[in-house]
């Protein structure tokens, strides 16, 4: 994402033009009447943008989030590197249809550092045991400069937030067939006005969370019908750095997911040499299955196979997170492949109290990544100011 992508994502956030003021004029000056108290369920970047977009209207609200900490898939290790290592969450991508109509505030972009891959980096492609060298080519990637995603979030929009959350406190079931809502928790129960879900879909699906009335059929199908990826990363420090930028594996079908190891240190400033591997889908269950040793192992084997046995003998440590084992999370994110009529059926709002944030809760024009994450939390707060006074 270019930095005026992030000027855009601040922009729906309110930290440069008002969010308000936008939602003022798109109203014929309407007058914002919203008084009651919103539940948000989940601390994921979904969750906490919807948080900060009440605060700043003075709505009351209150954040569940089921795990002892904040953040969701934006989990960052600040101690395995000099810089920080996105367990997660880590690249920003945009299309230009993000930068069309820019709101935000110069102060805060100009403090968010990336960069981008140039063309003629090297790139590799492993395919029928034998790595084929080229260029990169155009990569609509960036990455974080000593920081990450989480490292924002904590910087500009969890100061205004974390008095709010409630930790440890996974979400049982939600009845919303009154004019109040009752929300359960293992120890106790909450009343709200509205309720914001930004729970992870992997959570929907295994019925982690009851709905009092079910939901509706056709948002059924679609929750139940579509695939969310295995996760699983890892982070290998080297003595030597003996890899390209990337080099991606040949999976077939695609719709089975990505493999790809890439250099975790590129643009870091940093004398430390770090590759990173990311896999999704049934690639992230093959090494998901593995204990730490046999892990670390496979996956030097597998490097040395690539690259003539330098793996090994540079060694240093590593680090590991397998996304499909985090109980309130259980997954990546759905399927590059699916179906975008399907997932826009997962944001529509039900009964005019439910409603749905999160990178999988979008309009179907794109999902997976943190800027939709936020940009479906401010349709939320949008539709509850909006409508319900």
């Amino acid at each position: 994402m270019t930095r005026e992508g992030f000027i855009k994502i601040f922009g729906m956030l309110g930290l440069g033009t008002p969010f308000f003021e936008t939602l003022a004029l798109q109203n014929n000056q309407k007058k914002i009447s919203f008084s009651g108290n919103v539940a948000i369920i989940g601390a994921g970047a979904a969750g906490l943008s919807a948080g900060y977009l009440l605060k700043k209207q003075g709505i009351d609200f209150t954040i569940l989030e089921a795990s002892p900490v904040y953040g969701g898939r934006m989990k960052t290790s600040n101690n395995f590197a000099d810089f920080p290592i996105p367990l997660g969450a880590e690249w920003t991508a945009a299309n230009t249809g993000y930068l069309d109509q820019l709101i935000g505030n110069t102060l805060v972009s100009s403090k968010i550092n990336t960069v981008g891959y140039t063309q003629n980096e090297a790139y590799g492609v492993w395919y029928n045991n034998k790595l084929i060298f080229g260029d990169l080519g155009t990569l609509n990637y960036r990455k974080f400069v000593k920081s990450s995603w989480l490292n924002i979030f904590e910087e500009y929009i969890l100061p205004a937030v974390v008095e709010h959350i409630r930790y440890t406190t996974p979400v049982t079931s939600i009845d919303y067939s009154g004019e109040t809502i009752f929300i359960k928790t293992a120890t106790s129960e909450l009343k709200a006005d509205r309720v914001i879900v930004t729970a992870p879909l992997p959570l929907l699906q295994s019925k982690k969370i009851q709905f009092r009335p079910q939901l509706p059929k056709k948002k059924l199908n679609a929750i139940n019908n579509l695939i969310v990826w295995d996760g699983f990363k890892a982070f290998i420090e080297f003595k030597e750095k003996f890899y390209p930028a990337f080099v991606d594996f040949l999976i077939h079908p695609k719709t089975d997911g990505q493999l790809s190891f890439y250099d975790a240190s590129y643009g870091q400033k940093t004398n430390k040499n770090v590759l990173g591997l990311f896999s999704v889908g049934k690639p992230a269950k093959k090494y998901g299955r593995l204990t730490d040793v046999d892990l670390k192992n496979y996956i030097l084997a597998e490097l040395d196979k690539i690259f003539d046995g330098q793996a090994t003998p540079n060694y240093v440590k590593h680090i590991v997170q397998n996304w499909s084992k985090e109980p309130f999370i259980e997954g990546a994110y759905i399927n590059d492949h699916a179906d975008p009529k399907t997932i826009s059926l997962l944001q529509e709002s039900v009964a005019d109290r439910l409603f749905f944030a999160g990178d999988c809760y979008t309009n179907g024009n794109d999902w997976g990544n943190v800027h939709n994450a936020v940009e479906s939390a401010q349709e939320c707060v949008h539709e509850i100011l909006e409508n319900y006074g």
